[in-house]
């Protein structure tokens, strides 16, 4: 497990989006192979997000051969909601770079049929490979998607009732109105996530740190979902220093005495003009 730390949103956002850069082009994607990328909504990501259309829009990256997996997307919501994860993905990502709609796959939360929606993301998942590198964000309480505390740690993509926390969290973006947040959701599991080849979690502000405390202190526990990422072969918890803030001294201390080395993952930023 890595801990990257950087001193505040824009750094860890700009560090994450270099490592994605990087991935994507050291993988080589082409017609025949697709690069698999996981991705999650909130506020957390949006910096990330701005970076990697940057990378785009300077002609450093393309999408034209990745293939998206969403997180989640609440159920109920009009797909054209301001406030759904479709029009988030899109006003906020998709339509800035050049993937093909086709490839951005986003859980249909109005589906006739939720369960089925379900065991068919699973399946596209299965098809397209598996996923290469899963980034997601936590909440406080630390759930990893829309698994709450409580969740299996080895559930897979299903409905699932949100918890008040969630709900008074997310009322922010629905006028702090919570008569009008979804109550339920359609997420990927903790081993939907675990059987990614690679995961990175981004986590920044005071209010994830004792999320973060959880996540790599402690053990593994269902309570705090996050948790399970300890026992990946292969995680980066990307975190600004507010997001620290809970943890001890020398466990900062030793994961800040690595930056020489995580820093070789994104330096030098690799670019297709390079023919990389």
């Amino acid at each position: 497990m890595r801990l990257v730390i950087l001193d505040n949103y824009d750094l860890a956002s700009e560090w994450a989006a270099k490592y994605i850069c990087n991935r994507i082009i050291q993988f080589k994607p082409g017609q025949d192979r697709y690069f698999t990328l996981g991705l999650p909504t909130g506020s957390t990501p949006l910096g990330c997000y701005k970076k990697l259309i940057e990378y785009h829009k300077n002609g450093h990256l393309s999408f034209k051969y990745v293939k998206t997996f969403n997180m989640d997307e609440y159920v109920g919501l009009p797909r054209n909601h301001p406030e759904s994860y479709h029009s988030y993905m899109w006003n906020n990502f998709f339509k800035h770079i050049d993937i093909d709609p086709n490839n951005a796959h986003i859980l249909d939360g109005n589906a006739a049929d939720l369960q089925a929606e379900c065991d068919a993301f699973e399946k596209k998942i299965k098809e397209a490979g598996g996923i290469d590198l899963f980034v997601g964000g936590i909440g406080p309480d630390g759930h990893i998607a829309f698994n709450e505390p409580g969740s299996s740690l080895v559930s897979r993509t299903r409905l699932k009732t949100l918890a008040m926390d969630t709900i008074l969290a997310n009322a922010k973006y629905f006028d702090g109105d919570l008569s009008k947040v979804p109550t339920m959701a359609l997420t990927v599991g903790v081993g939907t996530v675990m059987d990614a080849r690679e995961v990175m979690i981004l986590i920044t502000g005071a209010h994830k740190a004792f999320a973060l405390y959880k996540a790599i202190e402690e053990g593994v526990n269902h309570m705090w979902t996050v948790s399970a990422f300890q026992q990946h072969p292969r995680t980066i918890f990307v975190c600004d220093e507010d997001a620290t803030l809970e943890l001890r001294v020398k466990t900062v201390k030793y994961f800040k005495g690595l930056m020489h080395v995580h820093n070789k993952l994104v330096d030098p930023l690799f670019s297709m003009k390079d023919g990389n």
